[in-house]
């Protein structure tokens, strides 16, 4: 048996079409804080425990090929989900999924500028 262990995820990223309107969009929408340094062609953000990145996409990635994400979930965590959904929606910011008591508080689903369907709940 092999003594190496997976402990759980260390970095997110999302591949993105655009970088500083995705990045502007988690900062300016979200309240992400950008992380003083990044590697080039990303922008990472001061997030806990996990640092969260948004990147252009890799060598042969094709991000017009099909439903960003598809499978993946993404949720982040956030002290007044209920008030952050009435300030996107005042944005125009769409949600796919309203507002609802979940087992990790009021929690809700929006989509950012990629398609990326990104669920926020609270603290």
């Amino acid at each position: 048996m092999n003594d190496t262990t997976v402990s759980g995820p260390s970095f997110l990223a999302l591949q993105v079409r655009d970088l500083e309107a995705s990045a502007d969009f988690y900062e300016s929408r979200l309240g992400l804080v950008r992380a003083p340094q990044a590697p080039p062609g990303a922008v990472v953000f001061t997030t806990s425990p996990i640092p969260f990145a948004v990147r252009n996409p890799a060598p042969g990635t094709d991000l017009d090929s099909g439903q960003p994400g598809l499978g993946v979930a993404l949720w982040l965590v956030c002290t007044d989900a209920e008030a952050l959904h009435e300030t996107l929606v005042a944005a125009d910011v769409p949600i796919l999924t309203s507002p609802f008591d979940g087992p990790f508080g009021k929690t809700f689903v929006l989509q950012d500028p990629d398609g990326y369907a990104v669920t926020v709940h609270s603290s």
